[in-house]
């Protein structure tokens, strides 16, 4: 095979590679500009954010976060809005802020067009919106990839795009020792942590990780001040 289709083939893997890696990177900012901290803030403050309820976990995370006086961000699922709307009713009522997580959280979410894309926001928009009146603006993507559809869907939604420089993973693993540890590590001034609202192990992680932000005076602050950004428009 000549050397140039050689080369040709090279240049083709390594464009994959490139788009598969800042796909899958929200912080790459690839695709789409993703809030993910705020690297100028020097004071001891982060925000939580909680990704895929509301669930039945969601009413103990909240009894944690009056406990702690920390409010947080929960970018909620449509279709679990629908199941539980009583449960949004109360995060709202309790201080904290909602966000957009896509109306399906489908496995095949990254292959949508723009339309569906557009259709899934707007859908679980209308949802939360019946709790606030006042219109979403923020949006977390499904397994935290972005894709040029996103990019179509989010010009006309309007939606900014917040993601994290704190993982826990859990969403992967129960342990409850190895999320705390892998999050106490990484706490810094100015981050975003990524927990969900959907499991007994999360709301242990959480009861233990406000005690040591505590212990460590970290204070938790809401998102759009940690961001200088408005979580809602009027």
């Amino acid at each position: 095979m000549p050397i140039n289709v050689w080369f040709y083939w090279a240049v083709i893997f390594l464009w994959i590679g490139i788009n598969a890696f800042g796909s899958s990177r929200i912080s790459s900012n690839y695709h789409v500009k993703a809030f993910c901290n705020n690297p100028l803030e020097k004071e001891k403050k982060i925000a939580l954010t909680f990704d895929d309820g509301p669930s039945i976990y969601t009413l103990e995370v909240l009894e944690l976060l009056k406990k702690f006086n920390a409010k947080a961000i929960f970018f909620c699922i449509g279709k679990n809005i629908e199941t539980h709307p009583e449960i949004i009713e109360k995060v709202i009522e309790e201080g904290h802020l909602v966000g957009n997580h896509s109306y399906s959280h489908s496995k095949f979410f990254d292959f949508y067009n723009a339309k569906q894309i557009t259709e899934e926001l707007q859908k679980t928009d209308q949802l939360l919106e019946k709790f606030t009146s006042k219109k979403i603006n923020f949006f977390r993507p499904p397994y935290g990839v972005t894709t040029p559809s996103i990019r179509r869907a989010l010009k006309i939604t309007g939606h900014k795009v917040i993601g994290w420089n704190i993982r826990s993973l859990d969403g992967g693993t129960t342990d409850v020792e190895l999320i705390l540890n892998r999050i106490k590590k990484r706490v810094s001034p100015g981050g975003i942590v990524l927990l969900h609202d959907t499991g007994k192990h999360s709301v242990l992680v959480l009861e233990q990780f406000l005690q040591f932000l505590q212990q460590n005076n970290y204070q938790v602050v809401p998102i759009e001040e940690l961001l200088n950004l408005k979580a809602y428009e009027d």
